[in-house]
């Protein structure tokens, strides 16, 4: 357990970032970095996530995402600071989710 104190961040990413395999690379380094949350696209072509954890943690995160996968390439990326009602958005049982596109 991390002596860390727990942050959660908003994260909203554009560029070439639907249909290169975003959504897969943020959930498998989200979890590796032992991250709670979720991630989704939305129809605007941006991808947004939020992650819940250490702020080191957090911070890898956000930097992996501002690289994301080969296949895709990232213009943009927000952040911001996120609220607990956000990170219930997940599924129920679930560490970190892939929600539905809105």
């Amino acid at each position: 357990m991390s002596d860390q104190p727990r942050i959660i961040r908003h994260v909203s990413v554009r560029g070439q970032v639907q249909g290169v395999g975003f959504r897969a690379f943020v959930e498998y380094h989200a979890l590796r970095h032992g991250l709670e949350g979720w991630v989704r696209n939305r129809r605007d072509g941006s991808v947004e996530a939020v992650f819940a954890g250490s702020g080191p943690a957090v911070d890898a995160m956000i930097a992996e995402c501002r690289v994301g996968p080969r296949s895709g390439h990232v213009d943009t990326l927000d952040q911001r600071e996120a609220t607990s009602d956000e990170l219930a958005l997940r599924k129920p049982g679930e560490l970190f989710s892939f929600l539905h596109t809105v």
